[in-house]
Formats: structure tokens, sequence, C-alpha cells
């Protein structure tokens, strides 16, 4: 899923209607752009509307440029917003202005400020991307799931020969490598390289 998709497919699933205390903090007015009435709560994932501190007051002009790649001018708003004394709204806006870094005004923008460390980290926790395992065919494996070996394997200190089309059940994942998995072959533990399984339906 490209960066936008992924930063926009939740939006709806983290806004809600303002609390007095976010309508008294903003002024009613959105704390993005400062032009329109504030009209959402906006959480800012990965935290979610439990809390004031972890929500914007946005506006539904905002709410739409965030869902729509061709709005990029729009975030020249966040010129102000960036220096914004709440860690919420400076994590909000460095993360879009991040989503647009390769236009020049949002590089300036962005260098202009010097966020606290765990505001960068939060804003940029958006675009972390996951790591995960894939079969020969390109299929994601999961902790649990059933494979079938594609190709014969010589199992290194164990003296015999896994053949192709070996059944594999309950495989681990290898949490710091996403090419391994684990599984056992005649009651041994040994770790097979994702490239020579296919993920069995």
């Amino acid at each position: 899923m490209p960066i936008f998709a992924a930063f926009t497919a939740q939006y709806t699933l983290m806004s809600t209607t303002i609390t007095p205390a976010l309508q008294a903090r903003s002024n009613g007015t959105c704390e993005l752009c400062t032009n329109d009435d504030a009209a959402i709560a906006y959480a800012v994932s990965p935290r979610n509307n439990d809390a004031i501190e972890n929500e914007v007051a946005i506006c539904n002009t905002c709410l739409s440029a965030m869902e729509d790649p061709a709005a990029a001018m729009h975030w020249h708003c966040l010129a102000g917003s960036i220096w914004n004394a709440e860690p919420a709204v400076q994590a909000l806006s460095y993360r879009l202005l991040y989503q647009h870094k390769d236009h020049e005004w949002a590089a300036e923008i962005i260098g202009s400020v010097e966020p606290d460390e765990a505001v960068v980290n939060w804003a940029l926790s958006a675009f972390e991307v996951k790591p995960i395992h894939l079969d020969s065919n390109g299929t994601e494996l999961l902790n649990g799931d059933t494979v079938v070996l594609t190709q014969g394997l010589n199992v290194k200190g164990a003296n015999f020969m896994a053949p192709k089309g070996t059944i594999v059940r309950k495989i681990r994942l290898v949490a710091d490598n996403t090419e391994q998995i684990e599984g056992k072959i005649n009651e041994q533990t040994i770790v097979i390289l994702t490239k020579y399984v296919r993920k069995s339906s």
C-alpha cells in the first residue's frame, strides 16, 4: 500500500466529535489551518481518542485534504501549526509536512523547527513499514501457518534430506530475519528459508 494510502486509510476511524475540553483548548478553531471552525477530534495514530493529549481539533477542509494527494498546497498553513504548544498538533503537522517533503516549501518548514525527538518519532510512526515474511509466491506467512517445501532441503547437522512436498506445520517466524522461519521436520526444529516454502491453503 502506498505511503499516502496507508496514512489516510484510517482517518475516519480516528475521528470523533470534539469534547468540550478540546473545544476550549482550540477556541473552536481548527488547530491546523486556524481558518475554519473545528469539527472533528482527530486522534494522531497510533494513539486513539482516549485522551485529549492525543487529539487535534481540525476542520472539515483539513480532513478532506488528508485524503487528497492533490491538496498539497493546502498544507502551507502548517508553517504556523508546527509551532503549536501541543505535542499532538506538532506531531500531526510534522507528519503532514513529511508526507510532502519533496516540495521545497514543506522541506523548508520542516527545517525551520526542531521538535522534541518524541514528537518526531510520533509523527514518523505513520510511515513505518512492518517487516513481513513472504513465501515463494509472495504470500504473507504468519506464526502457526502450515507450509510445504518447494524443493528438497539438505538439513545441515541432522544427516537427512527433507524432500520437496514435505509439510511443515505450526511454523514460527524468525523475528529479526524476514527470510527465515522455524519449523519441525522429523521432530527436529530447523531454520528454513522462506523462498523454499509455499503457504498451504
